[in-house]
């Protein structure tokens, strides 16, 4: 079960900041006759909600794991699938930066679950 909500928080994570980006819309707020307006597109409210739930699901998580173990687990891998999702949706080019920084997370990752 554990390992579920773990993957639904990664999926909800990815979704949401994909969803924002997709959406290009962060959100307006205006005054107008002293009545406050927020303006936000369709898609960039899915990507706010997907993100929120995630976050709300991550405070469960933290509750079950240690935190020296669960944050670094789950941060590596959404900036990997981060990494791997900018290239594949919004076409964005790897520098040979990211592709070592990666690496180093991956390492890291692996490194931190490696049984004695």
């Amino acid at each position: 079960m554990q390992f579920v909500l773990i993957c639904i928080y990664i999926v909800l994570t990815l979704s949401g900041l994909t969803l924002m980006k997709l959406g290009g819309n962060a959100g307006t707020i205006a005054i107008e006759n002293g009545n406050m307006n927020f303006g936000i597109s369709l898609i960039s409210l899915f990507g706010l909600v997907c993100y929120l739930c995630s976050f709300l699901l991550f405070t469960r998580i933290v509750v079950m794991f240690n935190l020296n173990y669960i944050m670094p687990l789950t941060t590596g891998i959404v900036q990997v699938l981060t990494l791997v999702i900018s290239k594949i949706v919004f076409k964005e080019n790897f520098t040979w930066q990211a592709i070592i920084g990666a690496s180093l997370v991956i390492l890291g990752v692996l490194i931190m679950n490696w049984k004695k």
